[in-house]
């Protein structure tokens, strides 16, 4: 009953003939419609209303000239020397997902720019309540409002092994990894970012021994993958791009031997699966930050000491001895904007950048401070085992905050659009600041040579 509702709901601008709908009136979906989609996406009570809202939507996206795409062949460029002088940003979207990633677009044709990513945690898909199929549907549909043709890149970040769910029961604990990978796949992901360095053992003196666990998990999951991802989108000719971590962010820095003993013993297990095929394409270090930055008892964020010489080794080693794109840094939007421009500097591959876009939204003006105690108030009641001994209010909201946006989605789609046009105009300047300071001005023409197709 529902889907016969929804299909005639759409029927002036789809087509529900086939397995998948296909939009017969992209303008008027786009001016009339796209707004009613998103509101089943978000809301609909029935989850097979949302899954053919999230179809329809993708079929949009498709008629406009764009598709979810892996940056592989971009970062196998850099690798090769063939590209260089920029750092792509990885944008985590935690809430007002469809509005920020409008600003995204924006702001990347505002400098003619080329390569970003949206992505999201695995951590981030339980406290914003984003699952990969909505996460990956706000992100086309607000491709679809920017009118944006070509690729459009969506990652899986830090899908982490949990360590102590690990030791009690591995297989499990990568079988809801795998299962994670597969919907996110299915949601139309082409970038998995493989987290096992929470396995990594410091006791052991040599650091193919600390770097075993690690290295074997990655080159499972990888292999995995490139099982379930065979043939995908095969009009793109697309390898899925996969990445690897040797550090835990706000841990202690990486080294290049660490880098080399986590390589060889991931090309040795990649080697033992039969796999002849493409291994990772970008390795995440530590380098002095923490996710999210560290709160002082005052509510100010403690400076970091980012060893940027690290930074640069390590992606060049990356690059010259295993034909990566290079490195990755985590935990990067809290640092000043005056560092920002020397990431391309030392030939950073990808930044990642989340927290700081949460605190433009939830510390902007415009913002109601009736919502935001409202806010406050449910974290000092759910999340109260949280608050340790001697931290302040400041800082223990500071580290929970961001899990107000799953509970409070409702809420914030019912800002008022002054509201909302007014922090979304902040969050654009920012991007274009941040963007111009990581290199992308021009970059436009990167996408045209490594991804034909787009406009």
């Amino acid at each position: 009953m529902e889907g016969e509702k929804f299909r005639e709901n759409y029927r002036l601008v789809a087509d529900f003939s086939g397995t998948e709908p296909k939009v017969t009136d992209l303008e008027r979906f786009r001016s009339k419609y796209l707004s009613k989609a998103l509101q089943d996406l978000l809301f609909h009570e029935d989850p097979h209303v949302r899954k053919s809202s999230f179809f329809l939507i993708r079929a949009a996206f498709e008629a406009s000239g764009a598709w979810s795409a892996s940056i592989e062949p971009l970062y196998r460029a850099i690798g090769r020397g063939e590209e260089k002088g920029f750092t792509v940003p990885a944008i985590n979207i935690r809430g007002l997902t469809y509005e920020t990633a409008r600003a995204v677009f924006r702001a990347i044709r505002a400098i003619d720019g080329g390569p970003v990513i949206f992505e999201l945690a695995k951590s981030e898909i339980g406290y914003t309540g984003q699952r990969p199929m909505e996460y990956a549907g706000l992100v086309m549909a607000a491709a679809v409002g920017e009118n944006i043709q070509g690729p459009v890149f969506i990652q899986g970040d830090h899908y982490q092994v949990n360590a102590s769910r690990f030791r009690e029961a591995p297989e499990k604990e990568i079988e809801e990894l795998k299962f994670l990978i597969q919907e996110s796949l299915d949601a139309g992901y082409r970038n998995i970012d493989i987290d096992a360095s929470t396995l990594v053992r410091l006791e052991p003196r040599d650091l193919r021994e600390q770097q075993k666990e690690n290295g074997r998990i990655t080159a499972q999951l990888t292999h995995f993958v490139r099982q379930i991802s065979t043939g995908i989108d095969k009009d793109k000719n697309c390898t899925v791009s996969v990445g690897g971590e040797i550090g835990e962010v706000g841990k202690d820095n990486s080294t290049p031997a660490e880098l080399e003993a986590f390589m060889e013993v991931f090309q040795d297990h990649l080697s033992r699966l039969g796999a002849r095929e493409t291994g990772i394409s970008k390795i995440s270090v530590q380098t002095g930050t923490s996710h999210g930055g560290v709160p002082l008892a005052d509510g100010s964020i403690k400076k970091v000491a980012l060893d940027f010489e690290v930074l640069e080794e390590l992606s060049r080693i990356a690059r010259d001895k295993y034909r990566m794109g290079g490195a990755v840094q985590h935990g990067a939007s809290t640092l000043p904007e005056e560092l920002f421009d020397r990431f391309p500097r030392v030939g950073t591959l990808e930044i990642h950048l989340a927290t700081g876009f949460q605190n433009l939204v939830l510390d902007h003006p415009l913002f109601p401070r009736d919502l935001y105690q409202r806010a406050v108030d449910y974290l000092k009641e759910a999340h109260k085992k949280e608050w340790k001994d001697g931290e302040t209010e400041e800082q223990f909201v500071y580290k929970n905050r961001k899990r107000i946006f799953g509970p409070f989605k409702k809420d914030l789609s019912l800002l008022p659009e002054t509201v909302v046009k007014g922090i979304m105009q902040s969050m654009e300047e920012r991007f274009v600041l941040i963007f111009k300071k990581l290199g992308l001005t021009g970059t436009r023409s990167v996408i045209d040579r490594h991804f034909p197709g787009g406009a």
